[in-house]
């Protein structure tokens, strides 16, 4: 009864049924599908009603059309009757009388369905006009005008340059601009000034490195296998391939391809093979803890998992079990995609323990990165060893000969012990000597570069739907194909390869991945995305804000070339960009997350531009490029925490000098226990894609930049550089040091704050030396000069100190 229509039903709901459709008549606005209805199906109803077959409700289908009674399923929803009700009391879901009035209103005006709005080609879609804005030439600028006004909201002003160049300079870079930037900005007058500043930006190296710091976390990338003991595992050169990728501005078409399917060009380059390192960046499972099969099994779904999120933008990982319980993705969808990517040439990754390829990280196929230096030495040596080698075989065969000829009696005269005072010797020398030999290209080789690749196998390896998603129960067969939902690929090959499946991605007829791409590159500058939910843009997912202009970027970022630099170019030109993040409380609680736009997006800023600022400013930071991992100091015994007695490496070891002040990008990313500066800051562990991080605040936070030892010995060491201008006053010091930390300049009830500080902390340490001292010993006793007492050395560095703590300084305005 529960399930079915029945005539008491009627009855008893026909009342209400009219006049809700009475009322829901009374506003001619026509409902949209993708907008307004299909996110409170997909909430409440697919998950019983939905594209999954197998665990489908009564036969009821609500995620297309035809498949349902429209009038039944409005009854339901404003049934009293709990035996009747929809969603059922016990799913612990239920719809607001909002959500039910959009729903009886969508019924009422025909219940038109519509293609999930990701799945469709982007619209071309012309900017709109804007009346009394006709100066408006951005697209952007106009699309986004036009929902404001809809909504009765107006653009705010633009923010002061101060602001706009320390946004744009750590949007595009992860670092804040210097003095001299700022000033060179400031005096120039032209009308290109601020065209000029971003080129100049999107030109700078550390514009890459900051680029990749996001696509790193979302292609999962760290420098230990996870799980378990969690191993070393060497793929450095995959992240400077990406860092080089993004300053060189690769189109990302070309970008999405060598990462896919590198190894498969006719003549891959080094750098092609180096991004097909992609497919290897997965967890894996140490030797022993689960059967081979199963670990294999596991890799393979990992790998279609990262190229659903990262490409994608959907969770295809959903219909390893059964159907997509959301979206039309079918289990044999799944393992058809997941046929392209079970086909890996190497020894099963599972995490071995022994030989030097274990302590450099690395399991076959991997490659290998020799300098010519490196090369040449390499070649020396192994030319030694087998010199050696063929001496002792020599030697080996001359003793076997005299004692073959001392048995038979043929011996020359002369002492058979004495001839042994002569090779016994000889051999032992030649023993220490190839050890040695051996030892010293063991030592080049854990030194010369390498990384991780993937590789083909030459027979392909059959694929089956694996029952429930269990690695040991092999369904039918399946041949390499993509989703059902999507367009086709184009391919005539009878055996389609993963090249194939990476011209598909890139196709301009794929309604995904360029969508997928833009929507990441806005929320990398607006702080979320036109597509709020960027790792699910299928039925789960949130709407897009601005559908128009979503599709209007990507038609121009496809038929730019994929070329990345001109989008974020024009993103950042745009006054939708430019303007301030200032807002009265009534614009906050008229748009509290700012989705249409109406001001400058205000957040706090990642771990690493937090970490790699206070280094810049104080002077610390190592701009090195490229190269392995570094561990910068943290607390002792966190490892221990997490290590288990084989872990390799199992203790933490700090590097040493200037390595530990290199950006936060090239820091040793153990998945066990990431660097705590990051994580405290909501940095993910890159056990799986992290498309966006979630943002909080707490106090750990504040901790850490209060107490973190980097952080603290920064401040030491910029209040050092203001005292050695010996020349400057008080006041000249702190506006120094408040315009390199904040790029502003203070205004004079700040300037007196900080000056009756400075002197506050000058009287506490000077009437206590002891504590002056310590401090000083404590963060590093290189920063003091001998000409700087510690009290005025203390003192200066607790104001700079403060500086390095306030919101605007953590803080995206």
């Amino acid at each position: 009864m529960r399930r079915s229509c029945c005539l008491l039903l009627w009855v008893l709901t026909g009342l209400v049924w009219c006049g809700v459709a009475r009322s829901a008549g009374s506003d001619d606005r026509i409902v949209s599908f993708n907008q307004e209805v299909r996110p409170i199906l997909s909430d409440t109803c697919f998950f019983c009603h939905g594209p999954d077959e197998e665990d489908r409700q009564a036969d009821v289908r609500l995620d297309v059309a035809g498949h349902v009674d429209l009038e039944e399923l409005v009854a339901r929803i404003t049934s009293d009757d709990p035996d009747l009700l929809m969603p059922p009391p016990e799913s612990n879901k239920s719809l607001s009388p909002d959500q039910i009035t959009t729903l009886t209103r969508w019924v009422n005006q025909g219940a038109r369905y519509e293609k999930h709005w990701s799945f469709t080609p982007p619209a071309e879609v012309a900017a709109p006009t804007i009346p009394g804005a006709e100066g408006l030439t951005s697209g952007i600028d106009r699309f986004v005008v036009a929902a404001l006004r809809e909504r009765g909201m107006t653009f705010n002003e633009a923010a002061d340059e101060r602001t706009l160049i320390r946004r744009v300079t750590m949007d595009l870079t992860g670092l804040p601009p210097t003095r001299d930037q700022i000033r060179a900005f400031l005096d120039d007058t032209s009308p290109q000034a601020y065209e000029n500043l971003v080129d100049r930006l999107l030109e700078s190296p550390q514009y890459g490195e900051h680029m990749a710091r996001y696509w790193l976390d979302l292609v999962r990338f760290a420098d230990t296998n996870g799980l378990h003991h969690d191993h070393y595992r060497e793929m450095t050169p995959y992240r400077d391939w990406v860092i080089r990728a993004f300053n060189d501005n690769m189109p990302m078409d070309e970008f999405t391809i060598a990462q896919i399917a590198g190894d498969l060009y006719e003549q891959p380059t080094t750098d092609q093979l180096i991004a097909s390192g992609f497919n290897r960046l997965h967890l894996i499972i140490d030797r022993g803890t689960a059967l081979p099969e199963e670990s294999f099994m596991r890799n393979v779904v990992d790998r279609v998992s990262a190229v659903g999120t990262a490409f994608l933008g959907l969770t295809l990982e959903c219909a390893v079990c059964h159907d997509h319980k959301y979206d039309p993705i079918t289990q044999r969808d799944f393992y058809q995609f997941y046929a392209f990517f079970n086909n890996f040439d190497g020894e099963p990754e599972t995490g071995g323990r022994r030989g030097l390829d274990f302590k450099r990280g690395l399991q076959p196929p991997y490659l290998e990165l020799p300098s010519k230096d490196q090369e040449a030495e390499l070649a020396r040596l192994n030319q030694q060893i087998a010199d050696v080698r063929s001496s002792l075989k020599q030697l080996d065969q001359a003793a076997k000969a005299d004692e073959q000829a001392s048995q038979n009696g043929d011996l020359p005269n002369g002492d058979p012990e004495s001839e042994r005072g002569d090779v016994d010797p000889t051999r032992k020398q030649l023993g220490e000597e190839l050890n040695h030999l051996q030892a010293a290209r063991d030592r080049l080789i854990e030194s010369i570069p390498a990384t991780l690749i993937m590789k083909e196998r030459a027979e392909v390896r059959p694929a089956h739907i694996l029952v429930r998603g269990n690695y040991d129960q092999p369904g039918e067969m399946v041949q390499r194909d993509t989703p059902s939902f999507l367009p086709p690929m184009k391919s005539d090959r009878s055996i389609k390869t993963r090249m194939d499946l990476a011209q598909w991605l890139v196709d301009p007829d794929n309604p995904l991945t360029a969508r997928v791409a833009v929507n990441r590159f806005w929320q990398q500058l607006f702080g979320v995305g036109i597509v709020k939910t960027s790792e699910d843009f299928g039925a789960q997912g949130e709407p897009p804000s601005h559908p128009a202009l979503l599709d209007h970027l990507t038609n121009q970022f496809i038929e730019s070339g994929w070329d990345v630099k001109a989008l974020l170019r024009q993103i950042v030109l745009s006054q939708t960009y430019r303007q301030s993040s200032a807002a009265t409380p009534q614009q906050y609680v008229a748009d509290p997350q700012n989705r249409w736009l109406a001001r400058g997006s205000r957040y706090r800023y990642d771990a690493e531009v937090i970490r790699d600022q206070v280094l810049a400013v104080s002077g610390l930071l190592n701009p090195t490029l490229y190269g392995k991992s570094v561990k910068p100091p943290q607390p002792e015994g966190l490892w221990k925490i997490v290590a288990m007695p084989y872990s390799y490496p199992r203790v933490f070891e700090p590097d040493q000098g200037d390595k530990i002040y290199r950006r936060s990008v090239y820091s040793f990313w153990k998945r066990g226990l990431p660097p705590p500066q990051m994580t405290i800051f909501d940095a993910p562990t890159r056990e799986s894609c992290s498309a966006r991080r979630e943002r909080t605040n707490t106090p750990l936070q504040a901790l850490v930049l209060m107490n973190e030892q980097q952080y603290f010995n920064a401040a030491m060491t910029l209040a050092s550089q203001l005292l050695q201008q010996s020349e400057m006053s008080d006041r000249q010091r702190i506006e120094l040091a408040y315009e390199s930390i904040t790029s502003k300049i203070p205004s004079d009830s700040a300037m007196n704050r900080m000056l009756d500080a400075l002197q506050q902390f000058q009287s506490v340490y000077r009437d206590n030396p002891e504590a002056a001292s310590k401090m000083v010993s404590l963060s590093g006793p290189q920063n003091a000069t001998h000409d700087q007492s510690e009290p005025d050395l203390a003192a200066m560095t607790m104001l700079v100190h403060s500086l390095l703590n306030l919101d605007a300084t953590k803080t995206r305005e």
